[in-house]
């Protein structure tokens, strides 16, 4: 098995890019083995890593349904709804709590 190309930080060829760049070029990797890789050096840790895929072996995104559409508003829909009270937070339930603020921390009621 051959070990895949490291470069530096900025220093990769042209005709690579890492997913996210080729979600903003409108592709994606489709299938590819990963060409080569990019580190970056951190102090206290070892170095954070990014894979490179070829620009020119990529495909273009699969456009988005209406029926993928539903099913993604359906899905996030249900990141919002509180397990324990049953309403619609407003922002996805952090899965640290795994409920929404006001049922995990209680106020007391000021009002007697």
């Amino acid at each position: 098995m051959a070990s895949l190309p490291v470069y530096a930080w900025r220093l990769a060829p042209d005709g690579l890019a890492t997913r996210r760049q080729l979600r903003a070029l409108g592709l994606r990797p489709g299938g590819q083995d990963v060409a080569a890789q990019v580190e970056r050096p951190r102090r206290r840790r070892g170095p954070l890593v990014a894979y490179l895929y070829r620009i020119d072996a990529a495909r273009p995104v699969r456009p988005m349904t209406e029926r993928r559409a539903a099913a993604l508003a359906k899905a996030n829909a249900a990141r919002r709804r509180c397990p324990a009270c049953r309403r619609d937070a407003g922002y996805v339930i952090p899965a640290a709590l795994g409920m929404c603020t006001p049922c995990a921390y209680p106020q007391p009621d000021d009002r007697v």
